[in-house]
């Protein structure tokens, strides 16, 4: 269920205590793929996911709006990219978790496109477990997945799924040569420190890896085991304990 195309009576009407909050970011991804990559991915592995768990357990499971800007200021360089202060994100996913549990709906599963986000949602689903009533989780979908795809950055994993769910809006004739001015690897690294803060010190484009290398069918199948993924993640997070 999305929570933005429901009434208030067919939410007060579900039997379920989880909820799945998506996040991404607004920030280049060279110049083939939309700004929007990573909240669309979020968004479309959100909703598949709760598919497959509503399937297999008859459980309807409200999913809230995508949180659309998020720690992206490493690809500041690039036009167009959005982003806000780690406190900022934190505060915005935090009290939108709250508000989700004020409703009874306090274990949430937040799931995540983007890489700048990763470490502040962990941090931050801890402190929400440990200091509120909520219990959450952060749930990045291209983590859960095994793909011979490399990840990149607006590369052939990105670019696979959304040659699935939005193709329209995929710049073919761009990617066709965007490896020539990508980078390989994400960052300078030295001793195993990365020297780089920002993407445009490795990547003349913004892209990691080579976006041609992603079909469709590989989005399709990138996007059922993300699905699967987080059906399970969903099982394990509304039969767990929080007694302890």
């Amino acid at each position: 269920m999305q929570l933005s195309e429901s009434t208030w009576p067919a939410v007060a009407d579900l039997e379920t205590n989880l909820a799945v909050l998506p996040v991404g970011s607004t920030e280049q991804h060279g110049p083939h793929a939309p700004l929007g990559t990573d909240m669309l991915t979020a968004e479309a592995v959100a909703a598949a996911g709760v598919e497959a768990y509503t399937t297999e357990t008859g459980v309807d499971v409200p999913i809230a709006p995508v949180i659309p800007v998020g720690i992206a200021d490493e690809h500041r360089a690039f036009d167009g990219t959005l982003w806000v202060s780690p406190d900022t994100f934190r505060a915005y996913v935090r009290e939108t978790v709250e508000s989700l549990a004020h409703h009874g709906f306090d274990r949430v599963v937040i799931v995540n496109g983007h890489g700048g986000n990763v470490a502040a949602l962990r941090e931050l689903s801890g402190d929400i477990s440990r200091h509120s009533a909520a219990y959450a989780v952060a749930f990045t979908w291209f983590d859960s997945v095994e793909s011979e795809l490399p990840m990149g950055h607006g590369g052939p994993r990105e670019t696979a799924v959304l040659r699935e769910i939005r193709p329209e809006l995929v710049d073919e004739v761009a990617a066709e040569s965007a490896n020539t001015k990508a980078s390989d690897h994400w960052g300078e690294w030295v001793a195993g420190v990365n020297l780089a803060y920002d993407s445009n010190e490795f990547s003349e484009n913004g892209v990691v890896g080579d976006p041609k290398a992603g079909t469709a069918d590989e989005g399709r199948a990138l996007l059922d085991d993300a699905a699967d993924a987080l059906a399970e993640l969903l099982t394990a997070v509304a039969s767990r304990d929080r007694s302890a």
